[in-house]
């Protein structure tokens, strides 16, 4: 998949654009979710969390298990930090970074995509791999675009 990753995220940008046509807001993230984490082997976890106040709160998952973490203070964690500035994190390796909220022992690196509308966070994309460095700036910019088409469904 290595030499091949824009034609994925291409591809995979166009199946979203049809998802989030096809379906009633209510169902696009839980859709969208189901599609990451079925269409990227390296994507092991995919959820959505919306913020509410001061606090990240847990919507549409995907993955083997649920995390423990359904509610995450702004500012904690990586989920928090990004909530926080508004920028995408890309963690290679959660165990060198103190940030990390541990949800699953599998997972070895994150990426976590604020939801932006009118300049505010309102929420964002939380994608775990059990595979080291996994994530890199092609993740990055496919998943903004997401992002971006998501902040009209929330």
């Amino acid at each position: 998949m290595e030499g091949n990753d824009t034609l994925n995220y291409d591809t995979a940008e166009e199946e979203i654009k049809q998802i989030i046509l096809k379906y009633e807001s209510s169902q696009v993230l839980q859709q969208v979710v189901d599609f990451l984490h079925n269409s990227f082997d390296k994507y092991s976890w995919v959820g959505i969390y919306l913020v509410n106040k001061n606090e990240l709160i847990l919507g549409p998952w995907k993955g083997e298990e649920a995390t423990e973490h359904i509610k995450i203070p702004i500012g904690k964690g990586i989920c928090g930090s990004a909530a926080a500035t508004g920028k995408t994190e890309i963690v290679s390796d959660v165990s060198q970074d103190e940030r990390y909220l541990a949800c699953f022992v599998s997972t070895q690196s994150e990426i976590v995509v604020p939801i932006i509308r009118n300049d505010k966070v309102i929420g964002e994309i939380d994608v775990d791999s059990n595979i080291p460095n996994a994530f890199n700036e092609n993740d990055a910019v496919f998943l903004e675009k997401i992002a971006d088409m998501l902040s009209k469904h929330i």
